[in-house]
């Protein structure tokens, strides 16, 4: 008889092992999937986690491509790892990723054709305070009235959607556009486009942000107050309110912080690679990240590796659909199968499988 039994502590070695083997899990039953599609999975395996960065016929246009997909996973992951460490739980990025957009971007559309040096600066601001005004929606109503953040936030975002559906069809819509829905072209005005800093590496200030976030997150876990009071709070709710930590105040700032950056993501996306407000913006980053932030464990330097290889998937994945005709669907359920494997294989984290009978005493 096979049965779970409860560690004394987290193994370590588990907790370092899962993310490869959650990988390794999704390899085995993406490569079925593609196979049952009637794919050569092998091959799908390859222009997923290969070509893009070692088939020269693929990696002078994939490889600047990786940064420019992680940069926004990254700085939504950091935000989101937050608050996932102090148990509170921001689903909704995928909103403020939005919000954050539409904010900054009106800036820029509302001075254009005006050529300034702190346009770029002020959208990014706008787009910040953006995600965290959305943000702050559940955590207001967290902290006053008790509801429950995880389904607040996520039903905002389908407000986000609508809202952004009216900008590209209303209030933000290009004036010279013949009537075809969509912002002017942000990436065409110098003062307000996001290019990139180094041409041909992908490298724009959206990917200096999330390595600089990257670098304070770890700061404040490791070396700040508020770090401890969130990793107590997650570890120990009951000690953290013994300790005199609040935990409304605790609530909104990590909502406030992913918030934040989660709208910063959306602002160098679209002042950048996107470059207008369009009714088909949002791609996904604000879900994909969730998956990002648990791959790397929660912790700054893991979300920095989990988000170039899930930027991988995203690109090796158009590769795949282009030269082997897989459905963008399948695509989908690939990445989302890397979850799926590291919350199963988690379960060895804190429990150890035995076997035999039960002792009855």
């Amino acid at each position: 008889m096979m049965r779970l039994e409860r560690r004394p502590e987290p193994s370590k070695a588990w907790t370092a092992a899962t993310p490869i083997l959650a990988v390794l899990a999704t390899m085995i039953a993406g490569g079925i999937m593609f196979a049952a599609l009637g794919k050569d999975p092998f091959a799908a395996i390859k222009l997923i986690f290969w070509d893009p960065l070692f088939n020269e016929q693929f990696a002078a246009f994939s490889r600047p491509q990786l940064l420019i997909k992680a940069g926004p996973l990254i700085l939504i992951a950091i935000g989101l790892s937050l608050g996932f460490r102090a148990g509170i739980w921001n689903i909704g990025a995928e909103g403020q990723y939005i919000m954050g957009a539409i904010c900054g971007a009106a800036v820029a559309l509302a001075v254009y054709p005006l050529e300034a040096w702190w346009i770029f600066p002020a959208m990014v601001l706008a787009g910040a305070f953006g995600g965290f005004l959305w943000a702050m929606i559940p955590g207001i109503l967290k902290t006053r009235f008790n509801t429950n953040e995880i389904l607040v936030s996520l039903l905002l975002v389908y407000v986000a959607e609508n809202i952004l559906a009216s900008a590209a069809l209303g209030f933000l819509r290009n004036p010279e556009g013949a009537g075809f829905p969509g912002s002017r072209n942000l990436s065409a005005y110098p003062a307000a486009s996001n290019p990139e800093i180094v041409a041909g590496t992908g490298m724009h200030w959206g990917v200096v942000a999330a390595f600089i976030a990257v670098i304070f997150a770890y700061i404040l876990l490791n070396r700040h107050i508020m770090g401890f009071n969130i990793r107590l709070a997650g570890q120990a709710p009951r000690a953290a309110r013994f300790a005199g930590v609040s935990p409304n105040r605790l609530i909104l700032f990590c909502l406030g912080v992913s918030g934040a950056l989660a709208g910063m993501a959306g602002l160098f996306e679209v002042a950048g690679p996107a470059g207008q407000i369009s009714i088909d913006f949002n791609v996904g980053y604000g879900f994909t990240a969730i998956i990002v932030a648990f791959l790397g464990r929660l912790h700054p330097v893991g979300i920095l590796l989990a988000g170039l290889l899930m930027a991988l998937t995203y690109i090796g994945g158009e590769l795949s659909q282009f030269m082997l005709g897989i459905p963008s669907a399948a695509i989908q359920a690939f990445q989302g199968m890397l979850l799926f494997f590291l919350l199963a294989a988690d379960v060895l984290t804190n429990f150890r499988v035995r076997f035999g009978r039960v002792e009855v005493a």
